[in-house]
């Protein structure tokens, strides 16, 4: 088989989208960003900005719907996932003290469509405890009718628990935990029928050397182990992205960029930082380093989101660089 081949573009950049530790979700022929920073521990706004994906890059286009009284309160570090044509939000980190966001379980639905949030609060709290408030976690959808969330920071240490939402019933599921170490900026992804989970921070390094799989029909993981060393498979990362595509048929799992050896100020500095991307074949459980055609390339960065546009094409936004700055740039990689 063919190595697979990035061609990357730089669809536009706006002062207003520049930030970190926001999220990104593309529906249709949009992406739509929410939240993030700008200075640390400060949430830069709480409006949805929107970036029309042309397939000319010379027109992209970018327009803002100002948050209203029915908007979640601006935070940082939330995770989000799609779902029949709907974005749905968790939590996160915000007000005065940046502490975890505490919205006794309740899910944040974003349409499109008509552009209007609805907090989707769950039927089961007498009976069940929801998860706790937490940032740097992420979360995942089946595409049918369960979002996935997992992992990320309380109030203090890290998670490994992993959540069902059910959004017909609109009832919470704790599933089984995830391998340790507990981690925060880890990743999911959901395809052919199961959940991938790689990367993370652990509080005292980032994670790497293994692909852990989530089957929701036993509800068990198992893992898959390589080598990190950056030939054999990506090297250690944590805030990075894990995206499903599609390419001659085949499920494929796709890592990029992401942050390594973190800064001594935690939040407030930037580590080093990775511009690579990876491919995993799911079939044959195999990591080839994606070939990147041309001279654009996004810069290395972390805490940054992307998503997937149709099969085979990802959108990277924003994130935190090198030099500790915040970027406001918009990208697609079309995958071949």
């Amino acid at each position: 088989m063919s190595r697979i081949v990035a061609n990357c573009h730089k669809l536009l950049e706006e002062e207003i989208l520049r930030r970190s530790s926001q999220i990104v979700s593309v529906v249709g022929d949009k992406a739509y960003i929410f939240g993030g920073e700008l200075r640390p521990r400060e949430p830069r706004d709480n409006d949805v900005h929107v970036v029309s994906l042309n397939s000319d890059p010379e027109n992209a286009t970018i327009a803002s719907k100002p948050a209203t009284s029915q908007s979640p309160s601006p935070r940082v570090g939330t995770a989000s996932c799609t779902l029949n044509e709907k974005i749905y939000v968790f939590s996160g980190r915000g007000g005065v003290g940046m502490a975890p966001i505490e919205e006794e379980g309740a899910i944040w639905e974003f349409d499109p469509s008509a552009a209007i949030w609805s907090r989707i609060s769950p039927s089961n709290l007498i009976s069940r405890t929801p998860p706790t408030a937490r940032s740097y976690h992420c979360m995942a959808s089946d595409g049918k009718d369960t979002l996935y969330l997992h992992a990320g920071c309380p109030e203090t240490g890290r998670l490994a628990d992993l959540w069902a939402f059910s959004l017909s019933q609109r009832v919470w599921t704790e599933l089984a935990p995830a391998f340790d170490p507990p981690r925060g900026g880890t990743s999911i992804a959901f395809s052919d029928a199961k959940l991938y989970r790689m990367n993370g921070f652990d509080g005292n390094s980032e994670q790497g050397g293994s692909v852990d799989i989530y089957s929701p029909e036993t509800n068990t993981w198992t893992s898959h182990s390589y080598q990190p060393d950056g030939n054999s498979g990506p090297t250690p990362r944590s805030v990075a992205s894990l995206l499903p595509i599609r390419l001659g048929g085949r499920s494929f799992l796709v890592t990029l960029f992401g942050e390594r050896d973190p800064s001594s100020l935690g939040h407030q500095g930037a580590g080093k930082m990775l511009r690579d991307m990876w491919a995993f074949d799911i079939k044959s459980q195999k990591w080839e380093e994606i070939i990147v055609h041309g001279s654009e390339i996004p810069f290395a960065r972390g805490w940054f989101d992307a998503d997937v546009a149709g099969e085979n094409t990802i959108v990277v936004h924003g994130g935190l660089g090198e030099s500790n700055e915040r970027l406001g740039d918009v990208w697609t990689i079309n995958l071949r």
